[in-house]
Order: structure tokens, then sequence, then C-alpha cells
């Protein structure tokens, strides 16, 4: 599949929330939990999130709160005042300085390898008009060409515009793009809806229901992207 460029979501692909953050956070309210146990939980309180009805009734702003207490939840911690407590301070984080900023090892040499490729890199993500300052924060801004921010821009995915938009600014072609992002109604159906080929990163395998090609790591994509597999 000869690729224009990559379209890439940036949390659940390029990074991840910071846990130890997360779990000091709930720490000092007293409520104990390890880090990697929020890892774990995560993937299934992404898979409550993602339906088509939630999404469509829903922006990534407001989803935010919901994430964090099904995460608690899977990772079997009771909501209370004290979980509370410690999501007002990591929302606040997160809107200063973006608390996606968990580069996991794979992603540098991934991008890398990605480039030497060809298509251009474009990272495409809701995010709070932090991305680009937390992308170069972080080492990984100068690894892509283009960075949409749906803040800055005034749209967000699922919705096909933001898709379109960063074709337009990259100059590629919608049949020869392919995105790659972590939720399939928001990742998904909208990179189609522009026309893209789209592809699921599914760490935990519990998206086999999805008609979509799924891959448990940004290495794998890169692999598949490599010998040439069909979208």
């Amino acid at each position: 599949m000869p690729l224009d460029a990559v379209f890439l979501d940036a949390g659940g692909v390029l990074v991840n929330p910071n846990w130890a953050r997360v779990s000091e956070a709930l720490a000092h309210r007293g409520v104990v939990v390890e880090p990697a146990r929020l890892a774990a939980a995560e993937p299934r309180a992404k898979r409550d999130l993602d339906t088509a009805e939630r999404i469509r009734t829903t922006t990534d702003q407001s989803r935010g709160w919901e994430y964090f207490n099904l995460v608690l939840h899977h990772a079997g911690i009771a909501l209370s005042e004290a979980t509370d407590e410690a999501l007002v301070e990591l929302h606040e984080y997160h809107r200063r300085h973006n608390l996606w900023e968990s580069v996991p090892a794979e992603v540098p040499p991934a991008l890398a390898e990605l480039r030497r490729l060809g298509p251009r890199l474009v990272v495409v993500s809701n995010s709070n008009g932090t991305l680009h300052t937390k992308l170069e924060r972080l080492g990984l801004l100068s690894a892509v060409d283009l960075v949409m921010d749906s803040f800055e821009l005034g749209v967000e995915k699922p919705d096909p515009a933001i898709f379109t938009l960063a074709l337009e600014r990259c100059g590629a072609r919608a049949g020869s793009t392919l995105h790659v992002g972590d939720f399939f109604h928001i990742d998904v159906v909208g990179a189609r809806a522009a026309g893209l080929h789209a592809w699921l990163i599914d760490a935990a395998g519990l998206n086999a229901d999805r008609d979509c090609p799924r891959f448990p790591t940004l290495t794998a994509v890169v692999e598949a992207v490599t010998s040439g597999r069909p979208s």
C-alpha cells in the first residue's frame, strides 16, 4: 500500500497517561493503587467508552472525567470524595501540561522507521491546546512533519473535517493515507468517513468484533506498513 502520509493519534498511540502521577495523586488522599494496575485497567475503560452512542453524544473534554472513573472502576477502586479530589488535581495538571506524557520505548524507533519509509507523518489528535508543547517536551515533535490539535482547529475526531484539513495541510491524498488510532468510533469511523485507510491499536485484544485491521503495538503497525499489508 503506497502511502503519501501516515496520520497518528497521540494518546494511546504515541503517548500514554502518566500512571505514576495518577497513582501518586490518589495516594496523597489515602487511595493506594499501583501504576501498573491502572495501566492494565485502561483498555477496558476505553472499550466501555468506545460506543457509537457515547462518542456521538459527548466531546473529548466531557469524556475525560468518565474515562478516569472507568479506569478506577476496572482497577477495583471505589469512587469517593478522595478519588474526585485526586481527579480534580489531575485535570488541572492536564489542562496546563497534558497528562498523556509517558512515551513507550517502542515509539521513537517506530517513528524513525516510518520516516525512513517515506510517508509524511502527521499527528491528528483530540487534545486541549497543549499538544505541540507536550510533544516538544517529550522529544517527539521533530519526529513528525505536522501536528493537528483539535482544540486549536475547532474540530475534533470523529468529524471527518479534521482529517480533510490535515490532508490539505500536508498535501496528501485520502486514498493514499493511513490513520492509526486507539478508538474505533473516533479514529476508524472518522478517518474512513474522510476516505482514509484506518487501523486500530488494540493493545489488550478487546476489539476482535471491530471491522478493521487491529495491532497490539505501533511496532506491529510499522511492520505491516513495511510488508505492504492491505487495509
